[in-house]
């Protein structure tokens, strides 16, 4: 009875969403206060609705009820109480839900937290969200159902795929949903104002807060992603550059241009047409993400369905959506005027300059992502395009503009000059050459990359705390004084050379792990020993083992530093019940200065074991400056002028004709 009522819940909840986006739409086409009134509560009834049905199923998945089709396929009931949970989302129609949970979340956030936004402005953007609503919560009813009943009910699951059976993927799908869906909210904006006709500084700030707390998200689920695929895959690196990875990466390059945009709208009234692009293009791009993991078109470890119907209807919401958008942006953009002037060198320019290369980047990695499948579909013939493609296209066009984000925060609005920018960030360009230099010295028979990067995200690091204490006038008044400008700061500015800063230490870590890494791929018996960047690594063999859902082996390795043991680590192969799937479990030893990582391969025919073991050194700083960035984020999050919305003088500004 309760998956039916979650069955029923989810059919009043698309009702509600219908009502949602059609009675404030009319409303706001009228001028009618009361209809377009109707947005707010119906967004927060949709919520609620939808949360109703969510909690009715993951009750299935926790009591084990393999009455209904979706628990007995994806659970067990031998299965920890945390994956009971974690596995109403790891499975494609479990994770619908959670994507229409969030979707409804935010709309309901903008519905509560929306009181400064012009009536007109608000009913249009939750009537938009609403629509987004419509047509995926359609999408589950009719193709995805996961309150689907079986008769008689089986005595025992399936059970959930293993790799999935762990802590980082409880939380990795969604943090990332939350940044796929929160551009949705950006998308909502964008369509609202050319629908109004509108775009001001006020839209501006608006606009900021919903696609940074979007990035952030992102940038944690990608972060935990890779984190996950790294220590559970077994496979040594932390990115690979799959196709479902790159579905994740490429809304997150744009919405970053987003957010950088969006400053130029505030500040400076400009870039107005260019930003409601970025706006439609970022949740464009998480559309094609959804279609990619659900349509069957691709084969990959995250890929969660291959159902070609599915994926003609999210094919179908893709065209309705992105070609609805970017059909009224061809109609409507051209009536916004342009806003103000500035020279090319100026912070303005800079922003452009950050713009154009994030984009450029970000079409780099589309087209090596997807000109295999349409090359496929248009010919038959099948390639793979790899890491040395992304790894050079995005390399050389990122690598401008990763020199040139410590320049940009130094410049003046409207009209810099250059020479002032370079006398603040000398030092820092000093230190990073000298770091540089220093280590080609120590590391002179190569490889010589893995100095540049390291100077490379110095020079980053160095950058964003040289543009902070020039805010406070760090060296230039005395220490209580800089204290209390520190403190008076917007958080906001913080937040950014947190950001700035997170993306140096990736970067350290991300060249020193690439190049600097060691592998060994060798077969072992008990006893044998292998040193490895320092350390003596002993195979001490391996012992059968059981957990609550499956058996396997687990190998033993001895790690000497010196005449001092410092860890043992254990590498396992477990056999999932009621599948017999086999995973492999990392024997992982962490250090600021690498990791050792051991894997167990496959048993020999002379009793010795494949083993894999790597060193990859510097390699938590790329998690470290992810958080720092998401740190910087949540910080700008804070910031006083996103709660008190527009400024005075941006709510005075005359509307801007459509027509």
């Amino acid at each position: 009875m309760i998956a039916e009522t979650g069955h029923f819940t989810l059919i009043l909840a698309f009702v509600t969403a219908l009502a949602q986006c059609a009675v404030p739409l009319y409303g706001a086409h009228r001028g009618d206060r009361a209809l377009m009134n109707v947005a707010a509560p119906a967004a927060l009834a949709q919520f609620t609705l939808i949360a109703i049905a969510f909690l009715a199923l993951m009750n299935a998945y926790v009591t084990s009820d393999f009455s209904v089709v979706n628990v007995w396929e994806n659970s067990h009931s031998a299965k920890p109480l945390l994956y009971k949970i974690t596995g109403v989302w790891a499975n494609h129609e479990g994770s619908m839900m959670l994507w229409v949970l969030i979707l409804s979340l935010f709309g309901a956030g903008v519905a509560l937290f929306g009181g400064n936004l012009p009536l007109e402005l608000k009913s249009r953007v939750l009537a938009i969200q609403g629509s987004i609503g419509i047509a995926f919560l359609l999408f589950i009813l009719l193709t995805s159902n996961p309150f689907l009943r079986l008769d008689p009910a089986p005595v025992e699951g399936n059970g959930i795929n293993p790799l999935l059976q762990d802590p980082a993927l409880a939380f990795h799908p969604p943090f990332l949903y939350a940044g796929y869906v929160g551009l949705s909210v950006s998308f909502s904006f964008a369509i609202a104002a050319l629908i109004d006709g509108k775009v001001d500084a006020a839209w501006a700030r608006w606009v900021r807060p919903w696609t940074l707390a979007a990035w952030v998200f992102l940038t944690l689920g990608i972060a935990m992603g890779s984190w996950w695929a790294y220590y559970e895959l077994g496979w040594g690196g932390f990115w690979f550059w799959d196709p479902v990875e790159n579905a994740s990466f490429m809304p997150w390059l744009i919405s970053a241009a987003l957010l950088h945009s969006a400053i130029v709208v505030e500040k400076r009234n400009a870039l107005k047409i260019w930003t409601i692009l970025l706006a439609i293009l970022a949740f464009s791009l998480s559309l094609i993400g959804a279609f990619l993991v659900r349509s069957g078109v691709l084969t990959s470890v995250h890929a969660f369905a291959v159902d070609p119907e599915r994926g003609v209807f999210i094919l179908l919401i893709l065209c309705i959506f992105i070609g609805g958008a970017l059909a009224l942006f061809a109609w409507r953009a051209p009536a916004l005027k342009a806003g103000g002037l500035f020279a090319p060198l100026s912070r303005e320019g800079g922003l452009v300059v950050n713009n154009l290369l994030l984009c450029t980047a970000c079409a780099a990695v589309f087209i090596g992502t997807l000109y295999p499948l349409a090359l496929e579909m248009f010919t038959g013939d099948k390639i793979s395009v790899g890491p040395p493609y992304f790894n050079v296209t995005f390399g050389l066009i990122m690598l401008p503009l990763l020199l040139l984000v410590p320049a940009g925060p130094l410049l003046t609005w409207k009209r810099a000059e250059a020479w002032p920018v370079i006398q603040r960030l000398w030092v820092a360009a000093l230190v990073a050459f000298a770091a540089v230099m220093l280590l080609l010295v120590v590391f002179r028979r190569g490889p010589w990359l893995a100095p540049l990067g390291v100077g490379l995200g110095l020079w980053l690091v160095l950058g964003a705390l040289v543009e902070l204490s020039e805010r406070v006038a760090l060296l230039r008044s005395p220490w209580a004084v800089a204290w209390s400008r520190f403190k008076g700061l917007p958080r906001s500015a913080l937040g950014m050379t947190l950001a700035h800063a997170g993306v140096g230490i990736a970067i350290i870590g991300i060249f020193s792990v690439t190049t600097w890494r060691q592998e060994h791929i060798l077969a072992m018996k008990p006893g044998e020993k292998l040193n490895v960047a320092g350390y003596e690594v002993t195979y001490l063999g391996e012992a059968p083992m059981t957990g609550p859902n499956y058996t396997g082996d687990g190998g033993r390795f001895r790690v000497m530093d010196g005449n001092r043991e410092v860890a043992t680590l254990v590498s396992e192969r477990r056999r999932f019940r009621p599948s017999n799937q086999e995973t492999t479990e990392v024997g992982l030893l962490q250090a600021w200065s690498g990791d050792l990582y051991a894997v167990m391969g496959d048993r020999m025919s002379d009793g010795a074991r494949a083993i894999r073991i790597y060193f990859n050194p510097l390699i938590s700083l790329i998690w470290l400056g992810a958080f720092v960035m998401f740190l910087g984020g949540c910080i700008s999050l804070t910031d006083r002028r996103f709660r008190v919305g527009a400024p005075k003088t941006a709510r005075q500004l005359q509307p801007v004709p459509a027509e």
